[in-house]
């Protein structure tokens, strides 16, 4: 009888994360996620197929302007000298990480204000709607990730390049869970701010789209100078991107104690933005 009971309660916690509530409307995720998905492709031609053909296109670019025009280095290690990796599954391996990363941070930082006329008028966990976009944004990363499956196979299969396939491959869920986690924690931070402060929004896309370049995803990790190196690494997409590169291509840097640091960052944005958006949430009400 108890179980069927919910009590909304005024207090103020300093972290109010009731693990146990969300877990009871998973299924309210569930129809979230259903929604996100078939909203963002419904009336449109080819449907589902824009998960594929925005990176697709996106990496041919990047491969044409910045591989054979600009002639940026695809290495993220000197020990890749001398070693052929196809440029094309180079960016595309960065294109696809920071295609989930961004679609969960700016997503999720619509949360309020894209959703006010059902959050005013229902009560649910406000935790289950940037949870459920994660999952709905998994699904798009579902679907390039395969895509770039079978152009690996691709050129295994040809055999004119140095992929190969190791041990380090079982790191892409922890990789995927990092970028969901990380792109939850900014994102539910710029929620909770652009609830006073509309400019956020405006300012958040600009950001986005100039943290992309200070990532190695159009470039590898070598054309930083080696002074700077340290400081670079201290963003926790590069780690995640080269690492994620390494894992799956064979070759490049991993470095072990800038990932470790890489995962302190999201831990602590993530609590961050769960702090700032359950007190947020008590009153967002008033100020959207």
């Amino acid at each position: 009888m108890n179980d069927s009971i919910t009590v909304i309660s005024s207090k103020r916690k300093i972290f109010n994360l009731n693990l146990k509530e969300l877990w009871k409307y998973r299924d309210l995720i569930f129809l979230f996620v259903k929604r996100d998905f078939v909203s963002k492709y419904k009336q449109t031609v080819l449907g589902p197929l824009w998960a594929i053909i925005q990176p697709l296109f996106t990496t041919l670019v990047f491969t044409v302007i910045f591989g054979n025009l600009a002639k940026l280095t695809t290495m993220d290690s000197i020990n890749q000298e001398g070693l052929v990796i196809p440029s094309f599954l180079f960016y595309m391996c960065g294109n696809i990480c920071w295609a989930y990363f961004s679609g969960c941070l700016n997503s999720c930082g619509n949360t309020f204000i894209g959703n006010a006329g059902i959050l005013g008028k229902v009560y649910f966990p406000r935790l289950v709607m940037p949870i459920s976009v994660i999952f709905s944004q998994l699904i798009n990363f579902i679907i390039q990730f395969t895509m770039l499956i079978i152009f690996i196979a691709y050129f295994l299969i040809a055999g004119t390049s140095d992929l190969k396939i190791t041990v380090n491959i079982i790191m892409l869920p922890i990789l995927v869970l990092q970028m969901g986690l990380l792109g939850m924690g900014f994102g539910i931070i710029v929620s909770a701010l652009t609830t006073k402060y509309r400019d956020l929004v405006m300012l958040v896309g600009f950001a986005v789209s100039l943290w992309q370049y200070a990532t190695p995803v159009a470039y590898g990790l070598c054309l930083i100078p080696e002074e700077w190196m340290g400081l670079y690494k201290l963003n926790p997409m590069t780690m995640i991107v080269t690492t994620f590169r390494y894992s799956l291509l064979g070759s490049g840097s991993m470095d072990w104690a800038y990932y470790g640091i890489s995962w302190l960052v999201t831990v602590i944005v993530l609590a961050i933005g769960v702090l700032l958006f359950t007190r947020v949430e008590k009153t967002f009400m008033d100020t959207i």
